[in-house]
């Protein structure tokens, strides 16, 4: 069945090079703004900026042209938002 509420996974393989997979679900259909940031807060990539139907998804991250380091994740759904971090390891 769909999802019954958000939910924002944390990233698996973690820590990662350079791929990660980010998982999440919502319960409704909602504009979703997936995106990660540097440790200092920095946008680094803008994963989704889409309005998405109800459903559970997975995005990869290719992290090849960033530094190792810690990175965070940030998920928006209408009301809901859910910060994770990462580690880049090379």
């Amino acid at each position: 069945g769909l999802p019954t509420e958000f939910a924002l996974q944390q990233n698996y393989p973690n820590p990662f090079n350079p791929l990660t997979t980010i998982a999440f679900s919502i319960p409704e259909r909602v504009a979703v703004a997936l995106h990660v940031y540097d440790i200092l807060g920095r946008e680094v990539v803008a994963l989704v900026d889409d309005t998405l139907n109800p459903g559970e998804y997975k995005v990869q991250f290719d992290a090849s042209t960033l530094s190792s380091g810690v990175y965070f994740y940030r998920l928006a759904a209408g009301g809901f938002v859910a910060v994770k971090r990462m580690s880049l390891v090379r």
